[in-house]
């Protein structure tokens, strides 16, 4: 017999076209970026239920997530924060989120593959009073 420990919902390399940016032909031609988020919630139920209602449906954070990517913003650290933030209050059963916002064409004058910000947020109100809560 098998007991859960840990599960996760997960969406990745979702792919936008968005208008971030610090400067601005950043904000006027826009720049491809890649999202990856992960959901820690136990899906204890759903596995024996068999029904969406009992999960987190991944094709409604992909909508939330979306929205946000469309909110123009000088940096990816506010909007992957954002992002996490919406999540986590239209789901408050998520325990933790790890979220990735990658930049694919970064204007720095390197070839890279992306820069952006990664992100690891959980969902408890009791950490340390130094934690920003978003």
């Amino acid at each position: 017999m098998s007991m859960l420990k840990d599960s996760y919902i997960y969406l990745r390399s979702l792919r936008f076209h968005a208008y971030h940016g610090v400067e601005a032909q950043e904000r006027l031609t826009g720049n491809d970026y890649e999202l990856d988020l992960r959901l820690q919630v136990d899906v204890s139920r759903a596995m024996a239920s068999d029904q969406v209602e009992d999960t987190i449906n991944y094709a409604e954070v992909y909508q939330v997530a979306a929205a946000e990517m469309q909110q123009q913003s000088n940096l990816l650290e506010r909007v992957a924060a954002q992002i996490a933030r919406k999540v986590m209050m239209r789901w408050p059963m998520i325990k933790s989120m790890d979220i990735r916002l990658t930049k694919l064409n970064p204007p720095m004058g390197a070839d890279c593959k992306g820069a952006g910000v990664e992100l690891h947020l959980i969902n408890d109100k009791t950490e340390s009073p130094n934690e920003v809560f978003i």
